[in-house]
C-alpha cells in the first residue's frame, strides 16, 4: 500500500473513531474540536447536564433564541465569556427556547450559532413550545442563569423587571468574583 492510501486511511480511521467517541464531558461537547453542535435535551437531562462536568466550578446559561434580537445582539459577550474563563472552570451553555418542531427554526438557530463560532454546548429544549418559560420560572428573554457544580442555582438575571434590566458586564462581573473567590478557597 502506498505512503499516500495509509495516510488516507488513517485520517478516514481517525474521523470515523473520533465520530463514534462520545465526550467526556459537557465542557468537551464542541470546544474540544472546536466544532459546533446543538443538542435537543429534555428538560430532565437537560438539568443533569448542568451537573455533569466536574472540572467546572460554575455553569454559565445564556437562554436566547433566533426571534429574540436582544439575545442575538448578546450573544457574542456569551462567546467571548467562554473564551476568557473556561481555562478558569467556566462551563458555559447556550440554550435556545426555538421550537423543536419548526425544522427552519432549527436550522437558523445551528446557522446563528455557527456565525458566532459558539464552539461550547449548546442545546435546544426539547419541550412543547413556550414551556422553557415555565421550566425556567422567566416571562422574557434573554435571560442568563449562574449554577453551582452540583446543578443549583446561584444567581439569575433576567428581564422580567422592566425596572431592573441587566446587562453582560453585570454576569461577567459576576463570574469573575465567583471564579475569584473560588480560587481564593482552592489556596
Amino acid at each position: 500500500m502506498n505512503a499516500l492510501r495509509r495516510i488516507s486511511l488513517s485520517v478516514l480511521a481517525a474521523g470515523l473513531l473520533g465520530a463514534l467517541t462520545l465526550p467526556a464531558s459537557p465542557a468537551q461537547d464542541a470546544s474540544a474540536n472546536g466544532t459546533v453542535k446543538l443538542q435537543p435535551l429534555k428538560w430532565d437531562k437537560f438539568k443533569e447536564r448542568l451537573a455533569a462536568d466536574k472540572n467546572v466550578k460554575f455553569t454559565l446559561v445564556d437562554v436566547w433564541a433566533t426571534t429574540c434580537g436582544p439575545c442575538k445582539e448578546n450573544f457574542p459577550h456569551l462567546v467571548e465569556m467562554h473564551h476568557k474563563y473556561a481555562s478558569r472552570g467556566l462551563g458555559v451553555i447556550s440554550l435556545t427556547l426555538d421550537d423543536p418542531s419548526d425544522a427552519k427554526a432549527v436550522a437558523a438557530a445551528e446557522k446563528f450559532l455557527k456565525e458566532k463560532k459558539a464552539v461550547f454546548t449548546n442545546v435546544l429544549l426539547d419541550e412543547n413550545y413556550g414551556e422553557g418559560y415555565d421550566k425556567l420560572n422567566i416571562n422574557t428573554i434573554p435571560a442568563v442563569f449562574l449554577f453551582a457544580p452540583d446543578g443549583r442555582e446561584l444567581k439569575r438575571f433576567t428581564m422580567d423587571d422592566p425596572d431592573h434590566q441587566f446587562t453582560y458586564e453585570q454576569v461577567e462581573k459576576e463570574i469573575s468574583e465567583l471564579l475569584g473567590a473560588a480560587a481564593d478557597a482552592a489556596k
